[in-house]
């Protein structure tokens, strides 16, 4: 079989279609890239800034100064609320070792036996999650409190206490003070991703109803499973960006409506059931898996047409200019779906128009729910129009 060159010019509607989205991965690639370094050099300024403090501290804490950059290395978390959650945690976690550890000193005597109990102890606190992911600090710490401290327990778990807490605070303070993470860009590049991945599928399977049949490629029956994967990676860069706003004083600069990227996200998830169910349907129709279902090859061309306009509607939301033309144009095609189907009805019985007919009902549910962002999307425009109007008469 002859191998297609990459310079081959069949190979450019391919390209084209590619390139938004290596594009927004390359961004994303390379703002995670700067977060992570700038998060980096952050913990590295906590760490030295706690050492440099840690044996000035006075009375016995001055003994354990290497914990004090440890507890800066746990207050370093990406967003300002989760580490001020993490602080909370680990701290909170280090003050009942340390009740626990003390409980064995004053009523008995380090042993085997005690200090078992005590660790089991700490371990079933620890699995009540109260803690987060700072709970294994618990036994640990027990152990840390009876074995290394020994004889002088009680001036370890203070000094323990004391450098942990020191160094919990400069990391807050670092991460408040030196640019605090807002994560508003990933979502923006997040769901312009997932509309690309839905529209680069949906553009799959229009193609394999426009060639011979049955289809002699497969990814797109395969591919439906990585949408659900994107669905959670969308979610999570939402709720990340929701939480790095929280007690951030860059967020009152830097604005955002998150409940539209929720909405966003929620339109995109529904998108992605119905997308799903094509995906069944097709192939049901092809290998009679998960429901053998008939397609009717008159039907094909039509839905073809369909599908690549509703991939089209999805590539081309981002772009203010071209959302509307490229919505009425997948609706024009649905009416035209629709219609040859009303036209075929007389003389098919209903198995045979069954597949066709769900294919063309997922479409206008995505559509649906595409149109109602995009009536929310013009709402939004023109109140802040009117607000910045409003502003500027004041």
């Amino acid at each position: 079989m002859k191998r297609l060159r990459l310079d081959d010019d069949r190979l450019l509607p391919v390209k084209a279609k590619l390139q938004p989205v290596t594009k927004t991965a390359g961004r994303m690639r390379s703002d995670i890239t700067r977060t992570r370094m700038l998060q980096a050099a952050k913990t590295g300024v906590a760490v030295a800034i706690a050492w440099t403090i840690a044996p000035y501290l006075p009375g016995v804490a001055d003994n354990y100064p290497y914990y004090a950059p440890l507890g800066a290395i746990v207050a370093m978390y990406p967003t300002l609320m989760g580490s001020m959650k993490n602080a909370a945690q680990t701290l909170g976690s280090l003050t009942v070792a340390i009740l626990l550890a003390g409980a064995v000193i004053i009523f008995s005597s380090p042993s085997v036996l005690t200090m078992s109990l005590a660790v089991g102890a700490g371990a079933l606190i620890a699995a009540t999650g109260w803690f987060g992911a700072n709970r294994e600090y618990i036994p640990v710490t027990v152990l840390f409190v009876l074995i290394i401290g020994g004889p002088d327990a009680d001036d370890y778990s203070l000094g323990y206490l004391e450098q942990a807490t020191l160094g919990i605070v400069v990391g807050l303070l670092v991460n408040f003070l030196i640019f605090p993470a807002l994560t508003h860009n990933a979502v923006d590049q997040q769901l312009s991703n997932f509309r690309a991945v839905l529209s680069d599928h949906l553009s799959e399977i229009a193609e394999a109803l426009a060639e011979s049949w049955p289809p002699e490629r497969d990814g797109w029956a395969s591919g439906k499973d990585s949408l659900v994967a994107v669905s959670g990676e969308v979610r999570a860069a939402v709720l990340l960006a929701d939480e790095s706003r929280k007690a951030n004083p860059r967020a009152r600069r830097y604005r955002r409506d998150l409940k539209a990227d929720y909405e966003d996200l929620a339109a995109l998830e529904n998108v992605t059931f119905h997308v799903r169910d094509i995906t069944d349907v097709l192939t049901g129709a092809v290998w009679g898996t998960p429901i053998k279902v008939q397609l009717r090859p008159e039907l094909r061309p039509a839905l073809s047409t369909a599908l690549a306009a509703v991939a089209d509607a999805l590539r081309d939301w981002d772009s203010l200019e071209n959302r509307e033309e490229a919505h009425a144009l997948a609706t024009d095609a649905l009416a035209a779906l629709t219609a040859e189907l009303d036209a075929r009805k007389a003389d098919a019985n209903a198995t045979s128009m069954g597949a066709s007919a769900a294919i063309s009902m997922d479409i206008a549910r995505i559509l649906a729910a595409l149109n109602a962002r995009l009536e929310q999307a013009e709402e939004a425009a023109e109140e802040a129009e009117a607000a910045e109007v409003e502003q500027a008469d004041d």
